[in-house]
């Protein structure tokens, strides 16, 4: 019986270990170009024709900052989900000022809802998929 502890806990302290290297060699492995072909590319000058219609997730980021790139992975599998449904874009911050500082955006990750061209709801900070598919739901 001792074993068979020994031998979980070891497991368990394995997957551990390979889940954070996972992790860590996306995480310093980022590349924006290996996201979903769903993701829409906003810039200052595309951004309100963009969103101008339909229900559209933006994640505002940046290349610097490391919950955005925790958190690419999860915006790439929205947009995959909410094909067909709803857009989802992503919207560099540090190359696109003018409409981060129309959102006062202060802090990121940041990602807001829009509905019709209209901010519906906005979230701050590194979130769950399902907060962030809900999000997206209630607006559809």
């Amino acid at each position: 019986m001792n074993y068979l502890i020994w031998i979980i806990l070891a497991l368990t302290i394995i997957y551990l270990i390979y889940s954070t290297y996972k992790r860590y060699k996306h995480f310093k492995n980022y590349d924006p170009s290996s996201e979903s072909n769903e993701i829409v590319t906003l810039t200052d000058a595309n951004f309100d024709k963009t969103i101008a219609k339909g229900v559209f997730l933006v994640d505002f980021w940046a290349a610097w900052c490391a919950p955005c790139r925790m958190l690419a992975p999860v915006v790439s599998e929205l947009a995959e989900e909410f094909k067909g449904k709803a857009k989802v874009g992503k919207l560099d911050v540090e190359a696109n000022k003018k409409i981060a500082s129309q959102f006062n955006i202060r802090s990121i990750p940041t990602l807001i809802v829009f509905k019709d061209g209209k901010p519906v709801k906005q979230l701050v900070g590194m979130k769950t998929k399902a907060a962030l598919s809900k999000a997206v739901l209630e607006q559809l």
